[in-house]
């Protein structure tokens, strides 16, 4: 299974994961190219959810020549897509080719740049819309963002998710390109929550951006600075 635990995060290693990864990074990917790489990055991850996390059962099936035994995966219809604006908007278009009967919430959040990182290497963020569907008990929740740099963006995120629905089956917090700090917050403070990252970058710069990086996948994706 194309999956390593990394202490504080899995990584997803699926060779088409790390080459569509690849080419985000380049500076030379123009914004066709970008968006679509971000699908296709979210279609990979979210099949590699379902592989790795959801279980499966025998189900009885009736071919045209005879009865038979087949096998379905458990869960498919209670998934639960948290989408991170913007940037998350094409990730979550390919996650939705892996579950295409979830449910989807969005929650527009964004950290003042101005202002920013304090001593502590968090930035102050400012939620302007949620909107979360009903979320169950039964339910698997993936909470998607491309970059994950200081943590200070997700760990507001989870807060409203969880305020939501402190009870659920699981929890996943993905993202493409993942940096230390970030994921260190994350964990420490969301012990419930797998993190599941293509990439666990370098360093973060003074800025707070993962180096190397991709760049600011928003702008990149929707052609704004």
């Amino acid at each position: 299974m194309p999956i390593e635990d990394r202490d504080n995060a899995y990584l997803i290693t699926h060779a088409l994961a790390k080459d569509t990864l690849s080419k985000l990074r380049d500076v030379e990917t123009e914004q066709v190219a970008f968006r679509k790489g971000l699908v296709k990055l979210g279609r990979i991850a979210g099949y590699e959810i379902i592989d790795g996390a959801m279980e499966t059962e025998y189900v009885p099936v009736t071919t045209p020549l005879e009865e038979t035994t087949g096998e379905r995966v458990k869960g498919l219809d209670d998934v639960v897509i948290v989408n991170v604006l913007r940037a998350a908007t094409p990730f979550v278009e390919g996650l939705l080719k892996a579950f295409p009967r979830a449910k989807q919430g969005v929650i527009s959040a964004g950290r003042d740049e101005e202002a920013g990182m304090n001593e502590d290497g968090e930035f102050p963020i400012t939620i302007d819309y949620v909107k979360l569907p009903e979320i169950t008990k039964n339910d698997t929740v993936i909470v998607a963002d491309p970059m994950l740099a200081t943590g200070s963006t997700m760990c507001t995120v989870l807060e409203h998710v969880l305020a939501e629905a402190p009870e659920f089956e699981n929890l996943f917090v993905l993202s493409a390109v993942s940096a230390p700090d970030g994921l260190l917050r994350v964990s420490e403070s969301f012990e419930e929550a797998d993190l599941l990252t293509v990439a666990i970058d370098d360093h973060l710069n003074e800025d707070g951006f993962i180096v190397p990086g991709l760049g600011d996948a928003g702008d990149r994706a929707f052609r704004t600075t």
